[in-house]
């Protein structure tokens, strides 16, 4: 399975100089870029970041500590948009940024349970590149493959190998002890996508698949596969029609 659609050289899609990380201080010591935890009881812990976002990851770098992390895209489960208030001064109307839930692999010992994160990031200018930002993380996460829907997908491809042939008798949904349905008649076995050549022609026509296996199919009646036209439908409905009135008349009342 690949670990992205996108294999050349990571390729930077956006890059903001001097966003303000900000996340509940209880955080802090799973991001190393945060140097200091909250300003205050009750208050968010802020650090100013330099972000890029790439075709392989979310990088985020402390340039006063020297300092940064690098999220990939399947870690972070959650992203959007989300209006809070000016972590610096909050006397300042709210403003915009780039709410994300990062996801951590437990502990060693800890349940098999990951931890989420929950980090903020705001541009410098957040009214005119927080939506930027974001369409950037959304793109390139685009481009990386979930690991859980890769492993439906193949599953899903494992139950469609094998060919339905609709309206045919013989083929069943099953039986109702959990055995598999009857096969094809004269077929001797199930129509798979590795042996439908041997039981269907190039054209669709059936074939056979089998020789010497001693059964026999009923033929088909008189006019079985032939389109018919409306006249000679509307020439039957005609008959029949003559033939009713023929039959009314020529009833008569029963006497003892």
């Amino acid at each position: 399975m690949p670990l992205t659609f996108y294999d050349a050289k990571p390729v930077l899609h956006f890059h903001a100089v001097g966003a303000r990380a900000v996340t509940s201080g209880e955080y802090v010591k799973d991001l190393p870029f945060f140097s200091d935890g909250p300003a205050g009881e009750g208050r968010p812990a802020v650090e100013t970041v330099d972000a890029y976002i790439s075709t392989e990851n979310v990088t985020l770098f402390n340039t006063t500590t020297a300092t940064g992390l690098s999220i990939p895209y399947p870690n972070i489960s959650l992203h959007a948009i989300q209006r809070l208030e000016d972590p610096v001064d909050s006397a300042k109307k709210e403003v915009p940024g780039l709410f994300m839930q990062i996801e951590t692999p437990p502990k060693e010992g800890e349940e098999d349970m990951p931890s989420v994160i929950e980090l903020a990031l705001i541009p410098s200018d957040p009214d005119t590149t927080t939506q930027q930002l974001y369409e950037a993380v959304t793109n390139c996460s685009n481009l990386v493959p979930d690991e859980d829907e890769e492993m439906d997908m193949d599953m899903e491809n494992a139950h469609n190998n094998r060919i339905v042939i609709e309206g045919l008798s013989g083929i069943g949904m099953g039986t109702s002890d959990g055995g598999l349905p009857p096969p094809f008649p004269g077929s001797g076995g199930w129509i798979t996508a590795e042996n439908v050549g041997e039981y269907f022609d190039a054209d669709g026509n059936w074939i056979g698949g089998g020789e010497g296996e001693g059964e026999e199919v009923e033929p088909l009646g008189e006019g079985a596969g032939r389109v018919r036209g409306h006249d000679e439908i509307d020439g039957e409905e005609a008959q029949n029609d003559t033939n009713g009135d023929d039959e009314e008349v020529n009833k008569r009342p029963r006497t003892d």
